[in-house]
């Protein structure tokens, strides 16, 4: 029995276009509803969520060869320093070859760039913030599990783990939602990552701050106490559109799933 297990997770690991084809065809349906956001907002009041899917799984590393296969100006050594700092990809042996990373693992060292240029290529768009954040705050069985204190500290425990983005995707609890691996592989990019600090590129207005740099992320918290959604906020505080980081990958969002 043990044997045969082994086989069929060679044989998976070796048809990396399976891979791909599932990743891309999995999406979750998520129902309209309202949630206080922790941070950000300039009230208590209820934020609306219109109903929209969202990837089941992070993007993987074998998915994105994919997307560079097709799209080589996105590649290591061809994309420009605008849209990329020089981290981006740096674990890849080259542009086309993420060398010893598991394919079914999250690419990360992506730039907002980068990941927005995926989505799109897929017909797809990053999650904004308040979607990313209202699927994430699920755990197995509540649509919003920030009140339980376990549910902060296996978040919190997992800041403190090294690494584990080298897990393949689907590690982790599946939520109320039937999404993976919100917490616990990588952290994410947001479509409006940068919307505390508002910025003409993202959020269409007349900014001219081209750095899409977020200065104020843990400004009107509604909970000081929630320091798992504090961390989350200070990080992408500390975010540029160029950026790219080991522990940082995306998932897409997209239009309604018709059943």
């Amino acid at each position: 029995m043990q044997k045969r297990i082994l086989i069929l997770i060679f044989l998976f690991i070796l048809t990396p276009a399976a891979v791909i084809r599932a990743q891309e065809a999995k999406m979750a349906h998520i129902q309209e509803g309202t949630f206080v956001p922790l941070y950000g907002a300039t009230s208590k009041k209820p934020v609306v969520v219109k109903s929209f899917s969202i990837d089941i799984y992070p993007v993987t590393n074998i998915a994105f060869l994919n997307f560079i296969k097709k799209n080589p100006a996105f590649g290591r050594s061809k994309i420009k320093g605008i849209f990329a700092d020089k981290s981006y990809l740096n674990y890849w042996k080259n542009d086309f070859d993420f060398g010893k990373a598991n394919p079914n693992s999250p690419v990360t060292s992506v730039s907002w760039f980068a990941a927005k240029k995926y989505c799109e290529c897929q017909g797809k768009c990053l999650p904004t913030m308040d979607e990313w954040e209202y699927v994430a705050m699920a755990d197995e069985k509540r649509t919003d599990a920030r009140t339980r204190k376990e549910f902060n500290e296996y978040i919190l425990s997992w800041y403190e783990k090294s690494k584990t983005y080298e897990n393949p995707i689907g590690s982790t609890f599946k939520n109320y939602w039937g999404v993976y691996d919100m917490h616990g592989l990588v952290w994410e990019w947001t479509a409006d990552f940068n919307s505390l600090f508002l910025s003409g590129e993202s959020r269409k207005d007349k900014s001219s701050d081209k750095n899409l740099f977020c200065g104020a992320s843990s400004v009107n918290a509604s909970d000081l106490m929630d320091y798992a959604a504090f961390m989350r906020y200070a990080f992408r505080g500390s975010l540029k559109a160029k950026y790219s980081t080991r522990n940082l990958g995306f998932r897409c969002a997209g239009s309604l799933i018709k059943k």
